[in-house]
């Protein structure tokens, strides 16, 4: 029977302090912790030791170079949560080779839409190989088809038809290291260009300011390994510290959610992070389960990030979960983007989830954040505070003409340190609008300042003007969401299209009631508890369950939400759904 590798790897805790990532793999790799592959259904399946990593990934790289590939060429791979993709990484970075991480298919609606946004990518980042699991080939040589590549296909094939090895070169630090692609489904795929430099920069300040990584911590995830929070968070970030890492594959979690805490009860991980929708999940899915076998009083950062953080949600969580020995002071706000590798700030361990309850009005006209009492009858909003910018980085919440802002004052955010991108592959354009040559970016997330810490209230592209007034969108579906039963997160999308005389708001809600009555009964309470709780006059269109879109990291796309109803998209899926009950 396997086990995993042991939490306590048995050298020297360095923490970040290499100039590659493979100097640093090559550390870890003289200890004994490593990466384990748990599937829902059959447990622990693989157990790979940073030592057995190094010696896979080495000799693939040579290979790699062997087949033709040159450093520096960039190869796409499809992120599956399995040891093929973290070999093939690896591979990458020892070869000077660069890898960049596909999504997989679940959130491009079917065949057709992932094999088009793969060869987006391809062509974006001038990929010189696909590498994908074995399941995918056919596909992705679909992909592949026009496009003028040394391989396409899987790792396993790859390794059974090349066997010339070419020696390794010296890799520079101040070189890039991967490629990070935007999670959205844009025309454009945006790639983030991140150095090893810049990796080690923003893994050191998580390591040692904001997880505070010390022996004895084991790292356990589902997030998917083509999204920041996953690829750095919970895959790079134990290795360049040497920590043992529990992984579930994301499709897995989606379906036994619970597995993932039962991973943390079992191995006894202390570092786990999920946006707001997993904990949400988890929470839902408790209300029917026996929890007796779960032991979380060993999670003592439990993070949140990659979505706005919704207090409800985690309130319920802990509620949950306390007869389990979880303590809501472990929950841990955060905030980060791709540009910035990953992390900006955290909130301190042991704070818990801090709010500010603030005057909806006043946050919408006169851009303040004025704090009011939870229990009044003034429209108010919940905005959770994210903590201090990480040391070495600064950050600014400036207004339209570049005025920095004080306290409590909402604006545009400003981020600048050793964190950050080099620039968007390929695309000066789309760089000059975000990275000034004065080294800050510009995140395109509205927020302010309390107390020093940061407070995220939305991203700036997605916010409504109706009649010179701001309205958050999120506010339109939470309101929705909390406010009427059989309504769940993630379950309404809100945006505003230009009319002939106006700006008009529509709300999209997943309708999961068959009959028609109680499903127009529904529509119209939404209808009226939003417009008497926001002010505001809107559309409320019911549509299929599981047809708003979201990112490929799981997040509600607006954007594509707002182009599918303009193009009838969700009329024409009511029509099929309609035909097929008929």
């Amino acid at each position: 029977m396997q086990t995993p590798t042991p939490t306590a790897s048995g050298i020297a805790m360095r923490f970040a302090d290499f100039s590659t990532l493979g100097e640093a793999l090559d550390y870890a790799a003289t200890g004994d912790s490593g990466v384990n592959f748990y599937s829902a259904r059959k447990g622990l399946e693989v157990v790979l030791p940073y030592k057995e990593l190094q010696i896979r990934a080495r000799d693939l790289a040579t290979k790699l170079l062997g087949s033709g590939l040159k450093p520096g060429d960039r190869v796409a791979m499809v992120a599956e949560s399995d040891a093929d993709f973290v070999i093939m990484f690896f591979a990458c970075q020892y070869s000077g080779l660069l890898p960049a991480p596909l999504p997989l298919p679940v959130a491009f609606g079917g065949k057709d839409g992932y094999i088009e946004h793969i060869r987006r990518i391809a062509l974006v980042c001038g990929a010189n190989a696909i590498f994908c699991p074995d399941d995918l080939s056919d596909w992705i040589e679909q992909s592949a088809q026009t496009l003028d590549l040394v391989w396409s296909g899987s790792v396993t094939k790859f390794l059974d038809t090349h066997s010339i090895a070419s020696e390794l070169p010296k890799i520079d630090p101040d070189g890039l290291s991967y490629l990070q692609f935007s999670s959205g489904t844009t025309r454009f795929p945006l790639g983030v260009e991140i150095s090893h430099r810049a990796f080690m920069a923003n893994a050191r300040s998580i390591a040692l300011y904001g997880l505070e990584i010390h022996k004895g911590d084991r790292t356990c995830s589902w997030l998917p390994f083509y999204h920041d929070m996953g690829l750095v968070g919970f895959l790079l970030t134990p290795l360049v510290t040497q920590m043992s890492n529990d992984i579930l594959p994301t499709r897995d979690f989606a379906r036994r959610p619970l597995v993932w805490l039962k991973m943390i009860s079992d191995n006894r991980s202390s570092l786990s992070f999920s946006p707001s929708f997993g904990y949400d999940l988890c929470a839902r899915r408790a209300a029917k389960a026996n929890l007796d076998h779960l032991d979380l009083s060993c999670w003592r950062g439990a993070g949140i990030g990659g979505d706005m953080i919704r207090v409800a949600v985690l309130d319920s969580f802990v509620e949950r979960f306390a007869k389990t020995g979880f303590s809501g002071n472990s929950l841990m706000p955060s905030y980060g983007m791709a540009e910035t590798t990953l992390a900006i700030s955290f909130a301190p361990l042991g704070q818990g989830v801090v709010y500010d309850t603030v005057d909806l009005n006043l946050l919408d006209q006169e851009k303040k954040a004025v704090i009011v009492d939870r229990n009044s009858n003034i429209a108010s909003r919940e905005f959770v505070l994210c903590g201090s910018v990480l040391p070495e980085h600064q950050l600014e919440v400036r207004d339209e003409a570049g005025k920095v802002l004080g306290e409590a004052e909402v604006g545009r955010i400003f981020v600048a340190g050793p964190s950050l991108m080099t620039k968007y592959f390929g695309n000066e354009g789309e760089t000059s609008c975000v990275l000034a040559k004065t080294g800050w970016l510009d995140t395109g997330d509205l927020g302010y300042l309390r107390n020093n810490q940061i407070v995220i209230t939305g991203r700036a592209k997605d916010l409504i003007l109706v009649n010179g007034r701001n309205v958050w969108p999120q506010d339109l579906e939470w309101s929705a969401e909390t406010g009427v039963d059989g309504l769940r997160s993630g379950d309404v999308a809100a945006f505003s299209i230009d009319t002939d005389d106006h700006e008009e708001v529509i709300l999209l809600v997943q309708v999961r009631i068959s009959d028609r009555q109680r499903r127009e009964d529904l529509l119209r309470g939404i209808e009226g508890l939003v417009n008497a709780q926001c002010g505001l006059t809107t559309q409320v269109i019911g549509v299929p369950p599981h047809s708003l879109p979201q990112t490929s990291s799981g997040k509600l796309s607006r954007s594509k939400a707002r182009k599918m109803y303009l193009d009838g998209t969700f009329e024409e899926l009511r029509r099929k759904k309609e035909a097929a009950l008929n």
